[in-house]
C-alpha cells in the first residue's frame, strides 16, 4: 500500500498568487478505512553535516535548530472508507483545490507532506514531494541580466593546497575566463585553455557548488554542497586550445543567491584540472570530492544566480 502525489505542473515551480494543485493517489491493495486525510506544507532551513565535514559545523551541528519559513495543514476529507487506485485532490473537483493562494516571500523549496491516518492499530500512509516558490514577477528585472565573467588562470603557485613533486617541478599554466553573475535560466559560460603542462592532464571538470551559512549566536555555521560536476574534456587536450564551458544549471538545485537576516545560500564554481599520475589512478574514488588532492588542481569563483522574467 502507498500514496502517491503528482503536481499539475511537471517543473513544480509556482508563483506567490498561483493556486497548489495536484492530486494525491492511493495505490492500494483492498479497501481500507482512515480517520482523516490531510495535506501539510512545510518549509524549512536546516544545516545538515554530510560524510567528511568537521570543525566548526561539527561542533554546532547539536544546537542549530532548523529555521521555520511556513507551515500550513490542508484538511483533504474527514473519516471515510476508500478502495484500491483511488484520485483524491482532482483539480477537476471543488475539494481537490487548495484551500489559499501559495504563500508570498518564500525564498528557497518548500515539501509537501500527505498523511492519511488509519487509526491507533494501524501505520498512517504518508508521502513527500517538492516544489518551488518564486517571488512576483513585478519585483524581477525587467532586462535579462548582463552575464559578468572573470578571468582565471590556474599555476602550480595560485594552489593552497599540497601538490606531488612532479606537478611543482614540472610546472602547468591553464588560463581562461567563466561567468560570476548569470540568470537561473541561462547557461553558465566560459572558455578555458591549457598554455602549459609537463605532466599530461587526466580530465578537467567543473564543480557547481552550494554554500549555506546559518547564524548561530556570534558564530557563523558554513557548509558546502557539490550540487553538479561537468566534465569539460576528457583527457590530454592539446596545448593553446580554446575549449568552450557551457553548463546547464540544476534548477531544482539552485536559487537566487539569498542574504536573508540569520542564513544565506550562496554558490560557487571549481575549475578543477586533474593530472594523469600513479596516484590520481589509485584514487578514482574518494569519500569527499570537495577535498583537494596532491594531483589535483583546481580555482574557485562566486557565482551570484539571479532570477529575471
Amino acid at each position: 500500500m502507498s500514496i502517491e502525489i503528482k503536481l499539475s505542473r511537471f517543473n513544480r515551480i509556482y508563483r506567490p498568487d498561483e493556486i497548489l494543485e495536484g492530486k494525491l493517489i492511493a495505490r492500494l491493495t483492498s479497501a481500507i478505512s482512515y480517520q482523516s486525510i490531510r495535506l501539510t506544507v512545510n518549509g524549512t532551513v536546516n544545516l545538515q553535516v554530510r560524510g567528511g565535514s568537521a570543525g566548526v559545523v561539527e561542533s554546532l551541528y547539536g544546537v542549530i535548530k532548523p529555521i521555520p519559513i511556513v507551515k500550513k495543514v490542508v484538511d483533504v476529507r474527514s473519516s471515510g472508507k476508500i478502495g484500491s487506485d483511488t484520485i483524491f485532490c482532482d483539480p477537476k473537483r471543488p475539494e481537490g483545490r487548495e484551500s489559499g493562494k501559495v504563500l508570498r516571500n518564500l525564498p528557497w523549496r518548500q515539501y509537501q507532506h500527505p498523511d492519511v491516518v488509519r487509526g491507533y492499530l494501524h501505520k498512517s500512509l504518508s508521502a513527500t514531494t517538492e516544489f518551488i516558490v518564486e517571488s512576483e514577477k513585478d519585483n524581477l528585472p525587467q532586462k535579462p541580466v548582463s552575464p559578468e565573467t572573470v578571468i582565471f588562470y590556474i599555476t602550480q603557485d595560485t594552489q593552497k593546497h599540497a601538490l606531488l613533486p612532479e606537478l611543482k617541478s614540472g610546472g602547468f599554466r591553464v588560463t581562461g575566463k567563466i561567468c560570476t553573475q548569470c540568470s537561473l535560466v541561462d547557461p553558465l559560460v566560459g572558455e578555458l585553455t591549457v598554455e602549459k603542462s609537463a605532466i599530461p592532464i587526466q580530465s578537467t571538470d567543473i564543480h557547481l557548488l552550494r554554500v549555506e551559512s546559518i547564524l548561530i549566536g556570534d558564530r557563523i555555521s558554513t557548509e558546502s554542497t557539490l550540487m553538479q560536476t561537468t566534465q569539460i574534456a576528457d583527457g590530454d587536450v592539446c596545448r593553446g586550445l580554446t575549449l568552450p564551458i557551457y553548463i546547464i544549471l540544476p534548477r531544482l538545485l539552485t536559487c537566487p543567491t539569498i542574504f536573508a537576516g540569520p542564513f544565506s545560500i550562496e554558490f560557487k564554481v571549481s575549475i578543477v584540472i586533474t593530472f594523469l599520475l600513479d596516484q590520481s589512478k589509485k584514487h578514482k574514488k574518494v569519500a569527499d570530492p570537495k577535498a583537494p588532492k596532491s594531483w589535483v588542481a583546481m580555482e574557485s569563483v562566486p557565482l551570484e544566480l539571479v532570477r529575471t522574467m
